[in-house]
């Protein structure tokens, strides 16, 4: 009999807006702050066929490098808001092109300690995922197919702030680097003190003399979560060819998101002491 081995892998993008297996959605994130109860999640099938998925949370704590692990029970995770979370619908049906609206309701208690509460909304991708050779038999035969099954999903933070909420950030250890052996990079140390979590866009400048500073690298969207103190991250210069910066600053700064009101959460510089060859061009 011809047996066919079914490998399922799960995908996760994160993106300004999610999209994944033919699935849009926004916000990238939901904060509840303050006397907040209800907050709405648009999702969009942009694929060509109907498309099931399903609902739920998870818990996730994050590691130093940004990346994220899933904690088994809603109960090994610290400040999980699964308790005071409701969401409906659970499951969506949608056509091609089809919106849907998902409504998130928060439910405080009068006994919860000050902080921030978070777990993280799940849609899974609810297509049949039964091996080829379990839906439609073959002859007996010698040879053996191999099937790769993506299943797609996609999650975003859904945070509860409550009581008296403080988070500063810092700058440390800033270094500059290499990157695939031609790429220069800046890496750094993102400090975080209180019992907050912290979000927004990094932008690196050089800063030479009193010259216009001149943005040679970004990242949009990093947090740093309340169950880590300190997150390592590694921006990518832009390459120009024959630009070098011979003497100056890099500046890096930590700022609020693009829909947010300006602030400066975190600002240092690093000398540059010998030459680099970077791009003054596109950032990415």
């Amino acid at each position: 009999m011809k047996r066919v081995l079914s490998l399922i892998v799960f995908t996760l993008i994160v993106a300004q807006a999610f999209a994944q297996g033919d699935l849009l959605v926004t916000p990238r994130r939901v904060v509840f702050e303050g006397n907040a109860q209800r907050e709405e999640l648009s999702l969009v099938n942009m694929g060509k066929d109907t498309a099931t998925y399903s609902v739920s949370l998870l818990q996730k704590n994050m590691k130093e490098d940004g990346s994220f692990i899933n904690l088994d029970k809603a109960t090994d995770a610290k400040m999980s808001a699964e308790p005071y979370l409701r969401i409906f619908p659970r499951t969506i049906t949608l056509a091609p092109g089809e919106p849907q609206v998902i409504m998130i309701q928060c439910r405080r208690k009068p006994d919860m300690a000050a902080g921030e509460y978070r777990s993280h909304l799940y849609f899974r991708s609810e297509k049949d995922y039964r091996p080829l050779g379990a839906k439609n038999p073959f002859k007996d035969t010698s040879l053996v197919s191999v099937q790769l099954i993506p299943i797609f999903g996609i999650s975003i933070p859904v945070i509860i702030r409550t009581g008296e909420v403080t988070v500063a950030t810092s700058f440390t250890n800033l270094k500059l680097g290499v990157s695939q052996d031609t790429i220069p990079t800046l890496e750094f140390s993102i400090n975080r003190v209180g019992n907050c979590s912290t979000y927004g866009d990094l932008v690196v400048e050089y800063i030479a003399g009193q010259n216009k500073p001149i943005i040679v690298g970004n990242v949009k969207g990093v947090g740093v979560y309340t169950n880590i103190d300190h997150r390592i991250v590694t921006v990518k210069l832009n390459q120009v060819k024959g630009v070098v910066l011979r003497t100056g600053n890099l500046r890096v700064r930590y700022t609020t998101p693009d829909d947010a009101k300006f602030m400066v959460y975190a600002e240092a510089n690093l000398p540059i002491t010998e030459p680099v060859q970077v791009t003054l061009g596109a950032n990415k």
